[in-house]
């Protein structure tokens, strides 16, 4: 943008022979997904920064990712493809729109993906997700293959459920080795919480430094998860210390959460964030300082190389804080005690942190997307019903209370807000993913009009998003704006696809309600993709999740009680602070209290008090045994994989 856009004499072309029009990809999701899908049809690539020379109806007639302004090094610059592009409209109109025709079914073949064939998805197909996640893990530095490397917390996730499945040890291994690794490193925000965007290294030390909603959402869900299959409490802290930076720096002050905080600041990315000895050193008392130097791994010269220096502009002699060094081994080092260590460390970063806040900030995206949103609405229940503070539930359901209120118009889900507007006709991704947290939120919560939710955004997917003839769902509404071309995600990138979140929340669904419809619903969703799923299952790790609930057994679990009885909240805390895989839970309160949730899974009306005592019934694909009253006994029947060391 500064490059090109910014160009007098770039910006003078552009305006001379075309009319130009920049989207924002997380807006409008639905063109730059068929714009993406043309030029990787055109080259065999996709990328962004993204541009497509599109014809007056919108049909794409060529594109490619990044150019440079001027043409160097043999690649063309954007100066001599506009003109380029220009003169071929010119002099050869109508083989331009042949070549645009061409591109066009291009992406109508591509957006057909369920033509992979429907398949029955089974166990192997998770096996071979392990094996190939095994055969890419990086056992130095953790994370899968080499730079940049990008957390991947569906990966994480799945290898912490194969565990639980298998109990191969070495999944759950790698999972905990890469959370640990990326919490070590400069990937990580040391004192303001939250991750960057990914490492430029293998090393997880130098990020691009960009913040995005969605990294810190799903980056809570695995921790979380493993958190619930170790107990290892470090996992769970940094789940808290990642909520807290979004609570703090990125809610809406009108409900919801805003999108990203940018890399740079001044002109220079991660300026806002590295630091010079000299500046942590007029900062710190001088037992503070000898702490943080060797922990944070500060030095004079500065920690990281001089090419990312020099390219992102930064002043030189400057380090990315970062753990460098066990706590622990620091302590050892300074013949302090860990306890006196963590005091220091807590008040080292209290100073630094306040010093921070006077320096300018990176610009803040502060649209609130529905979809982003729903991530996390999860996850602030997952660490809700990890930790028990409610706090975290009230800030879901103050987002969740915010989306629907404000962001719906006739009913109608819409998928922006900015300015005291909501805008953009809501997307599967909206749907699916706000579904997946108010199922989360009904969770940790047990309010019943979460559920209600739920099932009502089920139910609006199915009619505006389903494709009759491909099976799955398409990205945009059939009340949308009409485009070149129809498109259907089922890739797990940096987000979940829509379809992929979808297929886990019909099973849910299907499991907390009883219902046949939905059911079916969610065994054609897993089997309408199925032969993606089987030839590539690395490419679509959150999609298995939910094949993996079809698989089973799944356990469906009701807690009959009052909501505030003790043995109760013991027999939730229970459930909720350990990994059950596919397991879902239900409430359900004595007498009136019991009818809404009666409404919305009727099978719940026999399972009440068992002696006047709260009762938990255990059922696995729906075969329920006797019930009990007691953790223990409760925990027999779930039977959770044990912890490491238990």
């Amino acid at each position: 943008e500064r490059e090109s856009f910014e160009s007098e004499e770039i910006a003078a072309v552009m305006n001379e022979h075309f009319v130009s029009i920049k989207v924002d990809r997380e807006e409008r999701p639905d063109v730059d997904a068929i714009y993406m899908a043309a030029v990787t049809a055109l080259s065999g690539q996709g990328g962004w920064p993204l541009t497509v020379f599109l014809a007056p109806d919108r049909r794409p007639i060529w594109g490619t990712t990044y150019l440079p302004p001027e043409s160097r090094g043999g690649r063309p610059g954007l100066k001599e493809v506009l003109l380029q592009v220009a003169g071929a409209w010119r002099d050869d109109r109508e083989a331009l729109l042949g070549h645009a025709d061409e591109l066009v079914e291009a992406v109508r073949r591509r957006s057909s993906f369920g033509s992979g064939g429907p398949a029955d998805v089974g166990v192997e197909t998770l096996d071979e997700l392990y094996l190939q996640l095994e055969g890419s893990f990086d056992a130095a530095n953790g994370g899968f293959g080499g730079a940049p490397k990008f957390p991947r917390p569906h990966e994480i996730v799945s290898l912490v459920h194969y565990w639980a499945r298998t109990g191969k040890a070495k999944a759950l291994e790698m999972a905990e080795f890469t959370l640990d690794r990326m919490a070590a490193g400069g990937v990580r925000d040391h004192l303001g919480g939250g991750f960057h965007r990914y490492s430029t290294d293998d090393l997880w030390l130098v990020p691009h430094f960009e913040k995005m909603l969605y990294d810190q959402a799903l980056l809570v869900w695995a921790y979380v998860e493993a958190y619930r299959a170790t107990g290892h409490e470090r996992h769970l802290d940094v789940a808290r210390d990642t909520i807290d930076y979004v609570l703090r720096d990125l809610a809406d002050p009108a409900g919801g959460f805003h999108s990203a905080e940018d890399a740079d600041s001044e002109g220079a990315e991660g300026k806002f964030y590295v630091w010079r000895e000299d500046e942590v050193a007029a900062l710190l008392s001088a037992e503070e300082l000898a702490l943080a130097r060797p922990y944070f791994g500060i030095r004079a010269q500065g920690n990281f190389g001089e090419s990312f220096r020099h390219e992102g502009g930064i002043p030189e002699k400057t380090n990315i804080l970062h753990a460098a060094k066990p706590l622990e081994e620091v302590a050892a080092s300074l013949g302090i005690e860990p306890s006196e260590a963590r005091q220091r460390l807590a008040s080292a970063r209290e100073k630094l942190l306040t010093a921070r806040s006077g320096r300018i900030r990176p610009h803040k995206d502060d649209k609130v997307l529905v979809d982003w949103n729903g991530l996390m609405i999860s996850a602030l229940a997952l660490v809700c019903q990890a930790t028990g503070d409610e706090r975290y539930a009230e800030a879901a359901a103050r987002a969740a209370s915010f989306v629907l209120a404000r962001m719906r118009e006739n009913g109608r889900l819409l998928h922006r807000y900015r300015d005291e507007r909501a805008g953009v006709r809501g997307y599967l991704e909206d749907h699916a993913y706000l579904a997946l947290g108010l199922l989360d939120l009904y969770e940790a919560t047990f309010e019943p009009r979460w559920l209600k939710e739920a099932i009502a955004l089920a139910g609006e997917m199915e009619r505006l998003f389903r494709d009759v003839q491909g099976g799955g769902y398409l990205l945009a509404g059939s009340d949308s704006e009409e485009l070149v071309a129809s498109t259907k995600e089922i890739y797990d990138g940096a987000t979940p696809s829509g379809n992929s979140v979808a297929a886990l929340v019909l099973g849910r669904l299907a499991r907390m309600t009883a219902s046949p419809e939905l059911e079916k619903r969610f065994s054609e969703q897993i089997r309408a993709f199925g032969a993606n799923l089987k030839r590539q299952p690395i490419a679509y790790p959150y999609f298995l999740l939910g094949a993996d609930l079809s698989i089973g057994p799944s356990r469906e679990v009701v807690l009959a009680g009052p909501r505030d009885d003790p043995g109760l909240a013991a027999m939730k805390r229970a459930i909720q602070t350990r990994l059950v895989p596919n397991l879902v839970l239900l409430h359900h309160p004595p007498g009136d209290d019991g009818k809404a949730i009666e409404e919305l899974a009727p099978f719940l009306a026999g399972q009440g008090l068992v002696d006047g005592k709260a009762a938990a019934y255990v059922c696995q694909n729906f075969a329920c045994l006797e019930p009990v009253t007691e953790v223990d006994a409760l925990l027999a029947l779930l039977a959770p994989r044990g912890r490491p060391g238990e």
